[in-house]
């Protein structure tokens, strides 16, 4: 059976534009996707993307409603992916994980080479936005 990897992502709006991160790390590395990562024990979705937004990027944040669920299959794993609509309550992000980061506007979401499974979270993104 293949292994299933819960993760959580956070859709960071500030003035009309979201917050996307390439990865500097893995397999997947730069690649685009939105901040987040894996739900531990006992975790909500909410306290498991706080924690790790706090953790990437140094910055604390408010969860909003969830706009998709992701369901990927990786070739090595199955990600199932929660994606929330998010806002900055405090800090400034600031890259620990990322190689770079760019706030990107709507007209400008497909300007960056997505992973696969946020190309997904991206077109919901869109869908909500029109």
């Amino acid at each position: 059976m293949r292994k299933i990897v819960s993760v959580v992502a956070a859709i960071i709006e500030a003035n009309g534009k979201f917050f996307a991160t390439q990865r500097g790390y893995g397999p997947q590395k730069d690649g685009w996707e939105f901040p987040g990562g894996k739900i531990e024990a006992g975790e909500t979705p909410e306290a498991a993307l706080k924690r790790e937004i706090r953790e990437e990027l140094d910055a604390d944040i408010t969860v909003g409603e969830k706009l998709v669920q992701v369901e990927y299959d990786y070739p090595d794993f199955h990600l199932s992916m929660g994606c929330f609509r998010c806002s900055l309550a405090s800090g400034h992000l600031t890259l620990k994980e990322h190689e770079a980061a760019r706030w990107l506007g709507a007209d400008e979401l497909c300007s960056v080479a997505w992973l696969p499974a946020d190309v997904i979270a991206v077109g919901a993104l869109m869908q909500s936005l029109q």
